[in-house]
């Protein structure tokens, strides 16, 4: 990769990219809250399952869907794909987070002014822009090659989910790196299922996750948004 497109890759993995990803939990706090994560060992179990059965057959292959969708200036399939996303959230704070950091990313790269004015029109005509639409336009345009935005992706919310084990469970600092660290290989792995999936392999049934949310929506104590 040149240098330009690995240091675009760096930022919009950050965790000081300004669109409030610190806030959610994607589901880790209940799961926190009734103790099926309570150590580093059941923290991994936890991340690498959701890794394998929810992000990598869904998640990852609808952001690698759009990202060949903005680089082919193909409107209707990013508004197939960008439809679908939203409406695969099935409770209220999955759908209100991608669609909070999403809309963030969206007015960051616009105002950042990193495309064309086509693309960002391209963008912007989409009702709502989920968080793998803003990411895929923002690879595009700043020409982060396909596989590796996949990948910033994919190390993007493994880290912040560490990060939630890190202040909630709690982990050592140490202990977090070491979790992070091991995730390296399944990463990749779930980088290639991704890429792989046919459109009709695609799944987001995860009804554990699904009840995990709801009861977040009504937990008494919580630091994060979801």
């Amino acid at each position: 990769m040149q240098a330009a497109a690995l240091l675009h890759l760096l930022q919009l993995s950050s965790p000081s990219l300004p669109i409030g990803a610190y806030s959610y939990s994607q589901g880790l706090e209940a799961a926190l809250e009734n103790g099926s994560v309570s150590d580093e060992a059941s923290a991994r179990a936890w991340i690498v399952d959701t890794l394998h059965q929810v992000v990598a057959r869904f998640e990852a292959p609808v952001l690698w869907r759009l990202l060949h969708a903005f680089a082919g200036r193909d409107e209707a399939k990013v508004t197939y794909w960008t439809e679908r996303f939203i409406a695969s959230r099935d409770t209220a704070e999955f759908r209100a987070e991608t669609i909070q950091m999403g809309y963030s990313l969206g007015k960051l790269v616009a105002e950042l002014k990193i495309s064309d004015d086509a693309m960002l029109a391209l963008l912007q005509r989409q009702p709502e822009i989920p968080l793998p639409c803003a990411l895929a336009f923002a690879a595009v345009a700043l020409e982060v090659p396909h596989d590796a935005a996949m990948l910033g992706m994919l190390f993007g919310w493994a880290e912040n989910q560490v990060l939630v084990c890190v202040k909630s469970v709690p982990l050592g600092q140490v202990s977090g790196q070491r979790l992070l660290l091991s995730l390296r290989p399944e990463l990749e792995a779930a980088a290639q299922v991704a890429q792989q999936l046919a459109d009709h392999e695609l799944s987001s049934w995860s009804p554990g996750l699904s009840l995990l949310s709801m009861q977040h929506e009504v937990q008494y104590s919580r630091l994060y948004r979801s």
